[in-house]
């Protein structure tokens, strides 16, 4: 049965860190992992309580054989990202060809939107849903439109 969410889109693994360097060094020590430059800033995004501007910054590894890749996130006190309990995991990153209608799609099957982010052309750009169940987890749509500029940056 074909999922919601195709495995051949998953892109990253998302992990909210307490202290963003030392998060990086370990990975590095322990794992091997080189890394792209930080990227991020002032990033407007729509929570439930409402619009907000939050300081996002984040880090993915460089590409590897073996994708995913690793996101690293700047804990952002008093939203969705701060860091998680065991083992760290904080999301599954997708690519989306239509972020609106896959968040509906995710709802419909017991998540619950928890930040997203309206693109220049007014369309959503990216979302955060959370599972509302005790064995899901969050995920993280992003518009196949981002891949392009995401690239670069990776490959700076």
């Amino acid at each position: 049965m074909p999922g919601i969410l195709r495995p051949t889109d998953q892109f990253h693994v998302g992990i909210v860190a307490e202290d963003f360097e030392a998060t990086k060094h370990q990975l590095t020590e322990v794992l091997g992992i080189d890394w792209c430059d930080d990227m991020g800033g002032p990033t407007e995004v729509r929570l439930p309580t409402g619009d907000t501007s939050i300081d996002f910054r984040c880090a993915y590894s460089r590409a590897s054989a073996s994708a995913p890749r690793l996101e690293i996130v700047r804990r952002v006190p008093g939203t969705l990202w701060e860091p998680t309990a065991g083992s760290g995991i904080h999301h599954f990153g997708y690519w989306s060809d239509d972020v609106a209608a896959d968040t509906a799609a995710l709802e419909r099957h017991g998540y619950e939107t928890e930040a997203t982010r309206v693109g220049p052309d007014g369309r959503p750009f990216f979302a955060f849903l959370r599972s509302t169940r005790q064995t899901g987890f969050r995920v993280e749509l992003v518009s196949r439109a981002a891949r392009p500029s995401l690239e670069r940056a990776w490959n700076a």
